[in-house]
C-alpha cells in the first residue's frame, strides 16, 4: 500500500471517529436535557445505560436470580432497626402486609439509571409494594455523596419519591447494615447467603416478612421477572 493510500485510509478513520464522537456527544446532551447537578461521568453513564443493559442481557452478565417462597425467617425482619435518609428512625413494621423491594443503590454507577424504573415500579404498585433504597459506597466508591446530596440527586434527576435509607455498608463484614445482614445470612432469613454482587441488587420480601427473591444488578426493576415475583 502506498503512503498516499495509507494517508487516505487514516483520514477516513479519523473522520468516522470524529463523527461518532460528535453523534454520541449530541446523544448525551439530548438524553440529559432535564438532568440537574449531574457530573459529566453521571451524564455519560445515564446515556450509556440502555446499551449496557442490552450487553448484559446478551452476555448474561449480572443476571442471577434466586428464589425460595417456602422458608420462613428465623429472625423477623420487622424488628430490625433502621435509619432514614433524613436521620430519623425508620420503622419496617409500617410495611407489614406489603411486599418490600430492598435495593442497594449508588449515584455514579452504570446502573444508576435504574432509579427511574424503581420509581415507576413504586408508583404503579404502591398499594401492595414499597421500594426501599439503601445508598452504599461499597463498590468502586460509586456513592461518595452525603445523605443530603443523595436525596437531592435522586429527586432532581429521577423524581424519586420512594423511601431512601441512610447511607451504609451493605456488603458482608464489620459494619454491615443490619437489614442487609439479615438479607444475606441464612441463619436469619432462613435460606439465602447471597450478598450484593454490585450496586442495584434487589431483594424481595413478601407480605409476611419472608425473603422470597434475589435479583442481581442487570435484572431491571420493570422486567418480567420482577413483576412476576411481585404478583405472586
Amino acid at each position: 500500500m502506498s503512503s498516499k493510500n495509507k494517508y487516505s485510509g487514516l483520514k477516513k478513520a479519523v473522520i468516522i471517529l470524529l463523527l461518532l464522537t460528535i453523534s454520541f456527544s449530541l446523544y448525551v446532551i439530548i438524553t440529559n436535557r432535564n438532568s440537574k447537578n449531574m457530573t459529566a461521568r453521571q451524564k455519560i453513564l445515564k446515556a450509556a445505560y440502555p446499551v449496557m443493559i442490552w450487553f448484559t442481557k446478551a452476555t448474561g452478565t449480572n443476571r442471577t436470580s434466586l428464589s425460595n417462597t417456602a422458608v420462613a425467617p428465623i429472625v423477623p425482619i420487622y424488628n430490625l432497626p433502621a435509619i432514614g435518609n433524613d436521620g430519623q428512625p425508620f420503622n419496617l413494621n409500617d410495611y407489614r402486609g406489603k411486599k418490600i423491594l430492598l435495593v442497594n443503590t449508588a449515584s455514579d454507577c452504570g446502573y444508576t439509571g435504574q432509579y427511574e424504573g424503581l420509581e415507576k415500579l413504586y408508583r404503579e404498585r404502591k398499594e401492595n409494594l414499597v421500594v426501599l433504597g439503601f445508598p452504599a459506597n461499597d463498590f468502586k466508591q460509586q456513592e461518595k455523596g452525603t445523605d443530603e446530596n443523595i436525596a437531592a440527586f435522586c429527586k432532581l434527576n429521577f423524581g424519586v419519591s420512594f423511601p431512601l435509607l441512610r447511607k451504609s455498608k451493605v456488603s458482608k463484614g464489620a459494619g454491615q447494615n443490619e437489614i442487609f445482614e439479615w438479607l444475606t445470612n441464612k441463619n436469619k432469613n432462613g435460606w439465602n447467603d447471597q450478598d450484593p454482587t454490585w450496586n442495584f441488587c434487589k431483594y424481595l420480601v413478601d407480605e409476611e416478612g419472608k425473603l422470597v427473591h434475589f435479583f442481581a444488578s442487570s435484572v431491571e426493576p420493570m422486567s418480567g421477572e420482577v413483576l412476576k415475583a411481585i404478583d405472586e
